[in-house]
């Protein structure tokens, strides 16, 4: 109630401070924060910080497209201008989760046609999309300006075309580790579809598309695009073609190679001359990404010794090169931060990555021979090489057949700084080579000294000891993936009881059972998933915890519909929904 002089109250006066003003000056406040967990925090605050943080966020993160029904998400953000959006579990990129699984686009798209027609954005990991997903995102939002796509399926070419076609003010399309292939007769000339109008795309991957692209169209579009700064084209683009594309975009800052192999013929042009390449990548000053070279010919590797002082991001996963192949490369590339490589480069290549790149961030070395019993060709030697050489480290992924506490140990005091640590030893439950005894000491250096750690991903032969070690000085972990590990249910209850902070656990072949699992009940409302694959869990355990926790979803997955008969249960995965029990379970999938 308001006052006039004397002390009266006037009725007719709001206070000066109604839950209305108050609103409008924290929207205005949220609009600073950026950080989708900062934003989380304030919209526990109060009511009013609730509502007015849902009016002021742009972009919508969901972790599991199931863990909330669009319904639920278009009521509470109306505002949002962009939508990122997982599906499938992440071992689904190891073949563990069956085809047919779900994480469909098409209801999300649905909801949203209507709900959003200013979407700008939408980013999709590890979803089923569809061609007519595609179309009905293409007609449904006049301002849409970026789809990324990463680890999809279910699209195809046609499915690109109507977005290149109908999508006007288009700035990124990128296509990223998608499975996109058709049949012949269905394949579409999508690159033409681009019109003849478009000037603003800033950012074009298509490395896998498993298709021939019209190459005057792809010429003719990057030439008219002048924003062009990332573009990454697929294996079937030849080295002649991509020299033309670079000297025609010499403002690319990203660049994915294709194939990086000659066609005779191609272009119109006999076998191109590496000092004629060489030019080229000289003149494109501003490249500081490359990556692709899926079908490398060595030969003209040293053409992109011109731009490898201004490299920051090497990727070679896809190049089977050998350590004297990538010594004259690395030497010049002292300005790295992220490079990934196979693992046929040997602990000799991880030396001379060591010797050159003090200010590496990021590692991954994948396998080129990923079955449990291939030989391997770096080990221990390489990565204790790159911890002496790379202090600035913060996240690394290591495949390897061979490893021992020592190295492990030596990374986690090199390497203090270490946020995401992932090593996998790929043969099943293997000690540490020298000494034999299990890789628990180095594992536990690791948890001990790298106080920033978020993620690990550990592997080989380990006791519940570890598990004790990460449960007492992990306290940070977020993501814990453990694959052939661990002895007794005493390993998980460690966990689930002793890291407060666990979001994602992820666990294959490892001999954890129904008092394992039981030991999380406390824990389980407060993670994202929970997944277990091949370890000793019965349909009653898991029953168990579907009664004890009523909104928590427990999907049973088999590789078909006559696995759920048994009482061994295959597959776990757990998670947290708002809305309950999905309504689209594919037969081999039981809800409990």
């Amino acid at each position: 109630m308001g006052r006039v002089r004397g002390g009266e109250e006037r009725a007719d006066q709001p206070p000066p401070f109604s839950d209305q003003v108050l609103e409008n000056v924290i929207e205005n406040v949220l609009e600073f924060l950026e950080y989708r967990r900062d934003r989380n925090a304030a919209s526990l605050v109060c009511r009013s910080w609730y509502r007015a943080e849902a009016q002021t966020r742009r972009e919508v993160f969901i972790g599991n497209c199931y863990a909330v029904s669009p319904a639920r998400a278009i009521t509470r953000f109306r505002a949002a201008r962009a939508l990122v959006l997982k599906g499938r579990p992440r071992f689904a990129d190891f073949n563990l989760v069956p085809p047919g699984w779900g994480a469909r686009f098409s209801p999300w798209v649905a909801a949203m046609a209507p709900a959003y027609p200013w979407l700008e954005r939408v980013c999709l990991k590890r979803m089923t999309v569809s061609d007519a997903d595609l179309a009905l995102l293409a007609r449904s939002f006049p301002s849409f300006r970026d789809l990324t796509l990463i680890c999809c399926d279910g699209f195809g070419t046609p499915g690109l075309a109507t977005i290149a076609e109908l999508c006007r003010n288009l700035r990124v399309l990128d296509l990223i580790e998608n499975d996109v292939e058709d049949e012949d007769e269905q394949v579409a000339d999508w690159i033409s579809k681009f019109p003849e109008a478009t000037a603003c795309l800033e950012s074009l991957s298509f490395e896998c598309v498993n298709c021939p692209v019209n190459f005057a169209a792809l010429e003719a579009l990057v030439v008219r695009s002048r924003s062009l700064r990332r573009l990454r084209v697929n294996q079937h683009v030849s080295i002649h073609q991509l020299r033309r594309l670079m000297e025609r975009a010499p403002q690319l800052t990203q660049l994915g190679t294709g194939s990086f192999h000659s066609v005779p013929g191609a272009a119109g042009a006999p076998d191109l001359d590496v000092a004629d390449l060489e030019s080229t990548y000289a003149a494109s000053k501003s490249l500081v990404c490359l990556s692709g070279f899926r079908m490398l010919e060595h030969e003209y590797l040293p053409a992109i010794f011109p731009v490898c002082a201004n490299l920051v991001s090497l990727n070679l996963s896809y190049a089977m090169i050998t350590a004297e192949q990538l010594k004259p490369v690395i030497f010049q590339c002292h300005n790295l931060h992220t490079f990934w490589v196979l693992d046929t480069i040997g602990d000799d290549g991880l030396q001379a990555v060591a010797k050159s790149c003090k200010n590496l961030s990021e590692l991954r070395v994948f396998p080129f021979d990923a079955s449990e019993d291939s030989e391997g060709s770096v080990s221990d030697s390489g990565l204790v090489a790159i911890s002496e050489g790379c202090p600035k480290l913060r996240s690394i992924l290591y495949f390897c057949q061979r490893m021992t506490n020592a190295a492990v140990m030596a990374m986690s005091k090199n390497c203090p700084d270490l946020v995401v640590f992932r090593l996998c030893i790929m043969g099943r439950c293997r000690p540490d080579q020298i000494t034999g005894e299990p890789m628990d000491e180095g594992f536990g250096a690791i948890v001990m000294n790298c106080k920033k750690l978020t993620r690990l991903a550990v592997s080989g032969l380990l006791t519940d000891r570890v598990f004790e070690y990460i449960a007492n000085h992990g306290k940070s972990v977020r993501t814990l993936s453990v694959a052939f590990a661990g002895n007794t249910d005493l390993s998980l209850k460690y966990i689930l009881e002793g890291c407060p902070n666990l979001q994602k656990l992820e666990i294959r072949d490892s001999p954890f059972g129904d008092a394992g699992l039981l030991s999380g009940i406390h824990h389980f409302y407060n993670m994202r998933f929970v997944w277990m694959s091949a370890c000793k869990l019965s349909s009653a355990g898991c029953k168990e915890v579907a009664r004890s926790l009523p909104h928590l979803v427990v999907e049973v997955i088999g590789e078909w519909s006559q696995d759920l008969d048994t009482d061994a249960v295959e597959k776990l995965y757990l998670y947290r929904s708002l809305d309950g029990p999905r309504e689209d379970a594919p037969p081999f999938v039981k809800i409990l």
